[in-house]
């Protein structure tokens, strides 16, 4: 049966007019972004068999690409870039109220204003926090953008960019689409490699992150900057 012919306090559009958008289910809610279902199954059902395809992980739905978000059958390009674009804009939202800081005292105040750039991830990015002499974030940049195993890393580019923001200091973040947040060897080296760096041009490096959808790590809380 379609939507349409539903009772009209059970149709999802005008159950969150009417109860609001905490009553609808995450089905219900994912029912009205895509916005129609096929010539088989109406949007709810569809819904449905999306979350289906991610054991209903909003986190594991949030990670997904158009290929495999289009693997669901009624699930086009179009329905699939809605999706995909509503998951940014919840990341980019969280970004900005992270950021809104007034400084960062600790690994955990860097890692909430990165968990909502880098976590659900499928691949790896690293980016960079530039601070200035109270630890407020100048800006936030990304240098690199790799595949699932690592990215390369350009430390030029990075002391660049922070001498001409004129930055005090910086903090290394990236990612483990992988889940283990441990780092690996080449982590490590590169971590020295620009502490090292930092130390020269008087920038130091107070901290790395690296994170994971459920946890992160930090160098400085390890001891090991």
């Amino acid at each position: 049966m379609g939507i349409n012919n539903w009772h009209v306090s059970e149709r999802p559009r005008e159950k969150l007019l009417e109860k609001g958008r905490q009553h609808l289910t995450e089905s219900e809610l994912l029912a009205i972004l895509i916005g129609s279902g096929d010539s088989k199954n109406n949007a709810l059902v569809l819904a449905r068999e999306i979350l289906s395809s991610c054991n209903d992980d909003l986190h594991a739905l949030s990670r997904m690409d158009v290929n495999q978000l289009i693997r669901v059958k009624g699930v086009g390009n179009a329905k699939a870039i809605r999706i995909i674009s509503a998951f940014e804009l919840g990341r980019r939202r969280s970004s900005q109220e992270a950021g809104k800081k007034c400084s960062v005292t600790c690994s955990k105040d860097a890692a909430d204003v990165l968990h909502p750039i880098l976590a659900d991830l499928s691949h790896e990015e690293f980016w960079v926090l530039y601070l200035n002499r109270a630890n407020k974030i100048i800006k936030q940049q990304m240098i690199s953008k790799g595949g699932i195993a690592g990215t390369v890393v350009d430390s030029r580019l990075i002391f660049k960019s922070a001498l001409d923001s004129l930055s005090s200091s910086i903090i290394l973040a990236h990612n483990h689409p992988s889940g283990n947040e441990k780092p690996s060897k080449a982590d490590t080296e590169l971590t020295q490699r620009l502490k090292e760096a930092g130390k020269f041009l008087e920038i130091p490096v107070l901290d790395h992150i690296i994170l994971t959808s459920e946890a992160y790590f930090s160098f400085a809380d390890e001891g090991l900057l």
